[in-house]
């Protein structure tokens, strides 16, 4: 049914438009309570045999909302009602900004991908901040806050503009993520190398610990796919090192080769972060690599190219406590969480593993 909306609605508006419209009837119906009840009662069932501890934080599983989908943290609850196990707001900036002039997201419906350069359009920290203090939650799925640098603070000046941010949304915050990743802000993922990477996590933990006293705030960092592989092993040596929480893997490409791309090529080429089922291989591979390197030290969550139930158990046996998507949920629609949860428990039944933690890095240890 979805698949037919999708085709006759959906696919005729412009992207960002349909994503409005659609948020807008998620955050709706999560508004009423007898049809929230409902809805979450059909699209969100549990599975108990799913249950996760990640972070030192307990979820109903493993699945949630990658960044980028609720930037403004307006439709947590309306999320959760859909069945995400946690959902990540953001990326938040410093300070408010518009982000990238539209036209700034686009379908490649035939590759199932996304291509956006959104540009971190958001509301800004302080009135994220705000809006997570006075909710009133109805669901309570964990809630991670994903933060980026504001476009024009300077490179020189990103560590202040990121512990701003911390100050402001650590408080609220489930778990903490430094986006470094985002091909879409200039000069951000030159963050990314190691020598610029360890004094913005340190003053960001450092921030985090100052302003929330009665726990500890789990800390991670996302890193892009296009990192060259020893590049990865220096950020996971440096996870290690600073005895990070996790690391989120990973964000949008900017590559085009070798993808096999079947979109049309005006499309195709236009700049920005590509997302969905062409990033499936290398985030897998750099997840991969991660275990291998650090184990079961640090939390790794695995996203990008994620569909279906068997891609997110890839990922799992690949060394993800965590799983995450966006962009397949574009295509799949309101049941793909159910889907997903459903397919687990059942790969789960018919494996050799009596819990999913077990299953966590299975192959990776296989091959070691």
């Amino acid at each position: 049914m979805y698949k037919i909306f999708f085709r006759l609605v959906f696919k005729r508006l412009d992207p960002e438009q349909a994503h409005h419209l659609a948020f807008r009837w998620i955050r709706l119906a999560a508004r009423v309570p007898v049809l929230r009840t409902f809805l979450a009662a059909a699209l969100a069932p549990r599975h108990k045999e799913l249950r996760t501890e990640a972070l030192g934080l307990r979820m109903h599983g493993p699945f949630g909302l990658a960044a980028g989908f609720d930037k403004n943290a307006v439709g947590i609850d309306g999320m959760a009602m859909l069945g995400f196990d946690h959902v990540e707001i953001g990326t938040v900036t410093g300070e408010p900004q518009p982000g990238n002039p539209k036209q700034r997201l686009f379908r490649l419906v035939e590759d199932r991908a996304l291509i956006n350069r959104m540009g971190f359009n958001n509301d800004g920290s302080l009135r994220v901040a705000a809006r997570l203090a006075s909710r009133t939650p109805v669901f309570k799925p964990v809630v991670g806050v994903n933060i980026g640098k504001t476009k024009v603070v300077p490179e020189e000046e990103a560590v202040a503009d990121y512990v701003k941010s911390a100050e402001r949304l650590a408080p609220y915050a489930d778990y903490l993520v430094v986006n470094v990743s985002s091909p879409n802000t200039p000069g951000l993922r030159n963050l990314q190398a190691t020598e610029a990477l360890r004094p913005l996590l340190s003053a960001v933990r450092e921030a985090a610990d100052r302003v929330v006293s009665a726990r500890r705030v789990p800390l991670l960092v996302k890193i892009a796919p296009d990192l060259a592989d020893e590049d990865v092993d220096a950020v996971a040596d440096l996870a290690v090192e600073l005895g990070l929480d996790g690391i989120i893997a990973t964000n949008t490409t900017i590559a085009r080769e070798g993808l096999g791309l079947k979109s049309n090529a005006s499309l195709v080429k236009e700049t920005g972060g590509l997302s969905g089922a062409p990033l499936k291989e290398r985030s897998l591979e750099v997840l991969r690599r991660l275990y291998a390197r650090v184990g079961d030290r640090i939390t790794l969550v695995g996203v990008g190219g994620v569909e279906n139930a068997e891609d997110a158990w890839q990922r799992i046996l690949a060394g993800a406590t965590l799983v995450q998507g966006y962009s397949a949920f574009i295509y799949e629609g309101p049941f793909w969480g159910r889907s997903i949860h459903k397919g687990l428990a059942a790969r789960l039944a018919t494996s050799p593993y009596a819990t999913l933690a077990d299953a966590v890095g299975a192959d990776v240890r296989k091959t070691a």
